[in-house]
């Protein structure tokens, strides 16, 4: 958990000997290339590690709190953390609210200060502050350097002396090698064309090998187990899956939708009945994705339906758009999980997209006392038919050292939190406060950076219960006509700073065209900014020569005539470089 994990799991790796020195390299369990150049993990990773007599089974899990889903199933497959943090930067926002997930799945926790080589390195002050946080002895906490391997053997052995073996899942069922059937959890999952689904699950219960009859539990479908095997980081075939392992069950079913994350694996003769599963995760930022080129929308479509087989928190639905065609209205966890699918998209598909702002879903109650859910702006009713708008709203921590406080509190303000208790941990102050979602989005981990240069750090999580919001749509017009894919809903109180940022940001992309073109935005029915773009001027006298000046007059008349006529009936065909850049 939390800061170097990747490069800590690459240590433990070279001291037992997992992978040969030869193949080593940085984040070796970092798959993805955009995982390696971001240094942050997005996919949990298993694998297996022989010691001395000890089998451990290691997964290194992703930090952002965009991928927290990642984390609390990690958590059910294991019997305990390592809680690390970084000696340079001290206990952050996400430290506590992993703490918190691990301490409440009942797991050993190890408090870790990591980056001790570093010549930034406050080991006695995050020594404290981690004894603060865990109420243990100073003394309880281990010192590391996952970069040069310092103290990771220590570490180890305090990993076999600490952690308990394997346990049950349920009072029910005794963690043994038999007996009671075979039982085990899915946590991820993946597709190949050749084996179908491949489930990574955790063994609660009983033994099984190639052969056998199991069956997905949620979903009744039955199957025959074409292979079983761990990770040692890669795929290895054994001869059996036993209680307390972490491994891989080849299905052989090619059905989409069968396997689901938290279904439990059984065998088709027992009796058993499901797991306790995760909870899935909900989607909490929209936005929509289109092919540049029409002709990409079914590599589009390909693209999301291979992606949600390895990603299944996202969400993706066809629609269409006047002005961009068609393409998919996706959810996402987090802004930061909605970039990653993008990039995704591009690099390992190589579609062109274009990405429309992104934004939350509203509870709309109409005028007519009907209620909607509005995920995007074309969904949002116009300002008469509104009676009330209910918005999710998030209760978030934030560290910041002392001399921050003052602008941190300042920034908070200005988007609407409600701030609550203020709490001190060693030499930073931890912050508890509540705000609508909607603002996290509108640029606030961009200004909390710059106004505490760095040091600040922010974790939340979603508040069950809707709140009344008081926000308007703010419609972009292009030449008298609507252009939805610019449009958002905003904070009343922000809706003319917005506008007025929208329709200038618009006015410098857009090209010129024949006739004087009027960029507008409109709220409650009003135009609150606006901007005129001249029209291209051609020289339609340049070929005229001698005779007087009527004629030239003449033609002057017709051209301003004819761009009269323009600016009354012409269309604007905006260019799909125009939407990216205003989606930047």
């Amino acid at each position: 958990m939390d800061h170097g994990k990747s490069t800590l799991a690459d240590r433990l790796l070279e001291i037992t000997g997992t992978i040969e020195k030869r193949k080593m390299r940085a984040q070796v369990l970092d798959s993805m290339d955009l995982e390696r150049e971001r240094g942050i993990t997005i996919k949990m990773t298993p694998v297996r590690m022989a010691y001395q007599e000890y089998i451990l089974n290691l997964i290194d899990t992703p930090g952002h709190i965009d991928f927290s889903y990642e984390v609390s199933r990690a958590l059910r497959a294991v019997e305990g953390a390592v809680l690390l943090v970084d000696a340079t930067q001290g206990v952050q926002a996400q430290t506590i609210t992993v703490l918190h997930a691990a301490q409440a799945a009942g797991l050993t926790i190890i408090p870790v200060v990591n980056k001790i080589d570093s010549q930034l390195a406050r080991v006695p002050e995050t020594k404290k502050e981690i004894a603060l946080l865990l109420g243990c002895g100073e003394g309880e906490i281990l010192e590391v350097s996952g970069k040069t391997g310092q103290w990771v053997p220590e570490l180890l052995e305090e990993v076999i002396k600490r952690v308990p073996p394997p346990r049950p899942a349920d009072s029910a069922l005794p963690l043994k090698q038999g007996g009671d059937g075979f039982r085990a959890l899915i946590f991820d999952f993946k597709y190949s064309n050749h084996a179908g689904v491949v489930v990574y699950c955790r063994v609660f219960g009983g033994t099984m090998a190639k052969g056998a009859r199991l069956k997905f539990a949620a979903a009744g479908r039955e199957f025959t187990v074409i292979e079983v095997g761990t990770f040692s980081p890669e795929e290895t075939a054994a001869n059996a899956l036993s209680a307390g392992e972490i491994g891989y069950i080849v299905t052989g079913v090619k059905e989409p939708g069968v396997a689901s994350v938290g279904d439990t694996v059984v065998e088709v003769k027992g009796s058993l009945s499901a797991l306790p599963g995760y909870a899935r995760p909900s989607p909490v930022v929209w936005a929509s994705f289109f092919p540049e080129s029409g002709d990409e929308f079914n590599a589009l479509r390909h693209a999301l339906g291979r992606l949600r087989l390895s990603d299944s928190a996202f969400t993706a639905e066809e629609e269409s758009s006047g002005a961009l065609g068609r393409g998919f209205r996706c959810g996402f966890l987090g802004m930061l999980h909605l970039e990653i699918i993008s990039e995704r998209l591009r690099r390992e598909f190589k579609i062109n997209l274009v990405v429309t702002h992104p934004s939350i879903a509203y509870e709309v109650l109409t005028k007519r006392v009907k209620k909607i859910t509005a995920y995007t702006i074309m969904q949002f009713p116009e300002h008469g038919e509104v009676e009330e708008v209910r918005e999710q709203w998030v209760a978030a921590e934030l560290i910041s050292p002392p001399e921050y406080l003052a602008p941190v509190m300042l920034l908070l303000g200005k988007h609407e939190a409600r701030v609550g208790e203020t709490e001190n941990i060693g030499n930073r102050f931890v912050v508890r406060f509540e705000a609508p979602l909607r603002e996290l989005m509108r640029g606030f981990f961009d200004e909390l950076k710059s106004v505490s240069s760095g040091f600040a750090s922010l974790s939340y999580r979603l508040l069950r219960e809707l709140r009344k919001a008081d926000v308007v749509k703010m419609e972009i017009l292009v030449a008298d006509d609507p252009m939805p894919a610019f449009g958002r809903v905003v904070s009343r109180r922000a809706a003319n700073d917005e506008a007025e940022a929208v329709v200038e940001k618009l006015s410098k992309i857009l090209p010129r065209q024949q006739f004087e073109l009027k960029i507008q935005a409109r709220v409650d029915g009003k135009i609150v900014a606006s901007r005129r773009l001249t029209a291209l001027r051609k020289d339609v006298t340049g070929y005229l020569y001698g005779g007087d000046r009527t004629r030239k007059m003449k033609l002057w008349k017709q051209q301003k005539e004819g761009k009269k006529r323009l600016a009354e009936r012409g269309r604007v065909e905006i260019p799909a470089e125009a939407f990216v850049k205003m989606l930047q």
